[in-house]
């Protein structure tokens, strides 16, 4: 769809955690750089809080593809686990099968076993556990336990843990005071500033591009940047928005007024602001866990809207669709009938239009039913 229109391979500002696309502004150059001594020295605990969009994942992502194969990786991205399921976990993605109701002593020796026999052949074992925050206390003492495992040099398990802010605030509990003592390496992982936020767009426009890049002027990238906080995951999603609604529209070039625009459709679902009813308190955790719900909502909006467009072009491009002029094979009123968000209508309301009407137009009619025409942007 817009790719074409806009000359991508692919979709520049994709939510799905992507090593290809990391963008390495300061601060997540000193991340990774942190990440990586700490992996390579063996330097115990490598904590790495973060914000909600940050990149966390992404950037946990690039630092494991890194590691060379003399290293024996488990990771964990399920986290809401006990002690016990944790300890299976991880000798489940070690290759390790626990037998069913063996007890945890006999897992534990099995495991250190493992760990034992990797250092033997000159292996590095190492244990990385993402949305680390949602772990109870017990299964991260359970996580202290392992870091024990040693030899009279050296441990025989690296331990990483990313996760939200809250996993600082966990860490910080006197029960969690023998784990905090064995942190090597901590570093906390922030949002970009309007100079990062800007050049991360370009960053992602110039991988993406086939020939010369889509540029995004810099009163464009600044309302992006206030209006995500320079979070990575809120700039993919206006971001996104924006190709798409200019896609839309007919628009090869972007400027502020559709930015502008764009926000304040996403901010009429409750994306970038997420207001709280008079008299109502939430505590952080739970505000940030809603505002991150809503954004995960909002995305599905537009890849909702994205699919049908995709399926729109393919049921077009057919030889049966073009025949019942590009609609639906019983009548082409259901795609039209999509549903949209039940917000102002908007920006919404003239993609569809904008894409679907002028196509409608265009098509010719069929004469046994109703027919929704497509306008190929492509072939202008």
């Amino acid at each position: 769809m817009y790719e074409r229109f806009y000359n991508l391979r692919e979709r520049p500002f994709n939510l799905s955690p992507d090593p290809d696309y990391v963008y390495p502004s300061r601060v997540h150059t000193e991340a990774l750089s942190h990440l990586r001594y700490g992996i390579g020295g063996r330097a115990g605990f490598v904590v790495i809080p973060a914000e909600i969009g940050s990149g966390k994942t992404t950037l946990l992502q690039t630092a494991l593809r890194g590691i060379d194969r003399r290293t024996s990786l488990a990771r964990l991205v399920s986290t809401r686990l006990n002690d016990r399921e944790l300890l299976e976990a991880v000798m489940l993605d070690f290759g390790l099968d626990p037998p069913p109701g063996r007890s945890k002593p006999y897992l534990l020796r099995d495991l250190a076993r493992f760990l034992v026999d990797q250092r033997r052949a000159g292996r590095l074992a190492l244990l990385a556990v993402d949305e680390a925050q949602n772990l109870a206390p017990a299964a991260l003492e359970e996580i202290r336990m392992l870091s024990n495992l040693e030899t009279e040099k050296s441990k025989l398990i690296q331990i990483v843990l990313v996760g939200q802010p809250h996993l600082r605030d966990l860490l910080n509990e006197p029960i969690l005071e023998q784990l905090r003592q064995r942190i090597t390496v901590r570093y906390h992982l922030r949002e970009l500033d309007p100079g990062e936020t800007a050049a991360y767009i370009s960053h992602r426009l110039t991988k993406a591009a086939i020939g010369a890049p889509l540029v995004f002027p810099v009163d464009a990238t600044d309302l992006i940047g206030e209006a995500s906080g320079g979070l990575p995951r809120k700039i993919n999603v206006i971001a996104d928005a924006v190709l798409l609604f200019g896609y839309g529209e007919d628009r090869r070039t972007i400027d502020v007024a559709l930015v502008r625009e764009v926000i304040g459709e996403l901010e009429a679902t409750g994306v970038l602001a997420a207001p709280m009813p008079p008299g109502e308190t939430r505590s952080k955790e739970d505000h940030l866990s809603l505002r991150e719900r809503q954004l995960d909502e909002q995305h599905w909006i537009i890849t909702e809207q994205y699919r049908l467009l995709k399926l729109r072009e393919s049921l077009s491009a057919s030889p049966e669709g073009r025949a019942a002029g590009g609609g639906w094979a019983d009548g082409g009123d259901r795609f039209d009938n999509a549903p949209i968000p039940a917000s102002d209508p908007g920006l919404w309301a003239r993609l569809r239009q904008g894409i679907f009407a002028a196509g409608r137009a265009a098509a010719p009619a069929a004469p046994t039913q109703s027919t929704v025409g497509f306008l190929d942007k492509d072939s202008r």
